[in-house]
């Protein structure tokens, strides 16, 4: 399942009340603190780091896919090397077992339950 990309409220405000500033004067005054270019500085490099965030989690679903993906194929190899063990070796035989697997004469049988009093 894909990570949900990011958004940002505060940077969309942020967006329609620069364009909202523009309007009133190119270059309003208010102060060296709050200047209207750093301002619009500010608004690009949160832009920027949400991009970043979002491309970083679209390739961490890609690695992900690609790990799954790997673990996918080697359980497959990992059933096929126990089965050719023991077709070649017998399932009750002890390479069977050394190669993970459960000897025949080891499992435990069904039992059929007995009616009860009741």
């Amino acid at each position: 399942m894909a990570r949900l990309k990011r958004s940002s409220t505060i940077l969309e405000t942020a967006r329609q009340r620069l364009a909202g500033l523009k309007s009133i004067t190119p270059k309003p005054d208010f102060g060296p603190a709050l200047d209207i270019d750093q301002y619009e500085q500010d608004i690009n490099a949160l832009s920027a780091s949400l991009d970043k965030y979002n491309q970083t989690v679209s390739l961490l679903d890609q690695m992900q896919n690609a790990l799954e993906a790997d673990e996918a194929k080697l359980n497959d190899k990992n059933k096929r090397m126990l089965a050719a063990t023991g077709a070649q070796y017998g399932p009750d035989s002890s390479q069977y077992e050394q190669a993970g697997g459960t000897r025949t004469s080891e499992r435990k049988r069904p039992t059929k339950k007995k009616p009860g009093n009741g």
